[in-house]
């Protein structure tokens, strides 16, 4: 991996941004919302309109407007909220940052279930473990995620009274109970997952435990450990990568599903209120924040392909 190819992806990404800022800013123009209404209320007098229009510099073209918006996104000002009358990006950030600590989690626990189950069933290939693997696989493909989170919620709290239904309790305040709260959202992210990447696993272990170097590395007599974990997991890996950091994407923005039921405030959620509410400066900002995460995602994943496997290079 050189320091060009990574200064040709970071301008990629920047490009990819400029693209998408383009886009959204296109399509809330669009929408059927007043900034000036929504911000002086349904009170406001035409004259008062017609100043705010003007200081606002709504009567500009739109590429004027456009140039002005993207010159204070891209020096951190995304913008009053219309619905609260606060800046839009500390609210935004913060909602990220709720979304990125439960897909993280959700990763987490699906690599620890799903990786040693994935080469489990490829190991003992046809038989009982094999079927019983893929049976769980196929369940959680097969499940929408509000039926696994009525289920779990039905079981884990409503008769069991394991975990809290519903809320969202910050870890810094109470660590603990943030847990707690986390466990049952958690849990249902990574049914879906694990079901996703068992299968992939599996799969992949297969194919490259019939491919000629593991054949040579056990000709040579090196432990089935060694061939296993040094020469056959890394690059059963490979597509597991590609798996998670496109799941990323989802775990951002098709999560808002789990964060309603379970009453998260992520950035999912936000969005979602935004768009009902026609909110256009908080619509703009989580939809531009979601594709920076989104693109800094692919961009990892595309460094950790050289570093598992070192016969790829970037150059």
């Amino acid at each position: 991996m050189s320091f060009a190819w990574l200064a040709r992806r970071l301008l990629l990404m920047a490009y990819t941004l400029v693209v998408v800022s383009m886009l959204v800013f296109a399509i809330t123009q669009v929408l059927p919302a007043d900034a000036a209404q929504s911000l002086l209320g349904e009170n406001a007098t035409p004259e008062m309109l017609a100043a705010l229009r003007a200081k606002l510099g709504l009567g500009d073209p739109a590429w004027q407007q456009y140039l002005r918006w993207a010159g204070r996104v891209f020096s951190g000002d995304f913008g009053i909220s219309m619905r609260t009358s606060q800046p839009v990006g500390p609210d935004m950030l913060t909602a990220l940052s709720r979304s990125l600590l439960l897909a993280a989690s959700s990763i987490l626990v699906t690599l620890l279930v799903a990786v040693p189950l994935g080469v489990v069933a490829a190991l003992r290939h046809g038989r009982l473990t094999d079927t019983g693997v893929s049976l769980i696989a196929y369940l959680g493909v097969s499940l929408p995620e509000f039926v696994t989170a009525t289920l779990l919620a039905l079981l884990l709290a409503d008769t069991l009274h394991w975990l809290p239904a519903t809320g969202y309790v910050s870890l810094p305040e109470d660590f603990g109970d943030g847990i707690r709260h986390l466990a049952l959202p958690v849990l249902t992210i990574s049914v879906i997952l694990i079901a996703h990447v068992m299968r992939m696993m599996r799969s992949e272990t297969l194919d490259v435990l019939k491919s000629d170097y593991i054949r040579a590395a056990r000709l040579k007599g090196l432990p089935e450990r060694t061939v296993l974990f040094r020469h056959a997991l890394r690059n059963a890996l490979l597509p597991v990568v590609t798996i998670i950091a496109l799941d990323v994407g989802y775990l951002l923005g098709g999560i808002i599903v789990i964060e309603e039921i379970f009453a998260i405030p992520g950035i999912g959620r936000a969005l979602m209120v935004a768009i009902t509410t026609r909110d256009l400066p908080s619509i703009q900002a989580g939809a531009l924040i979601m594709a920076a995460t989104y693109a800094i995602t692919n961009t990892l994943a595309d460094m950790t392909y050289a570093l598992l496997d070192r016969r790829i290079r970037y150059d």
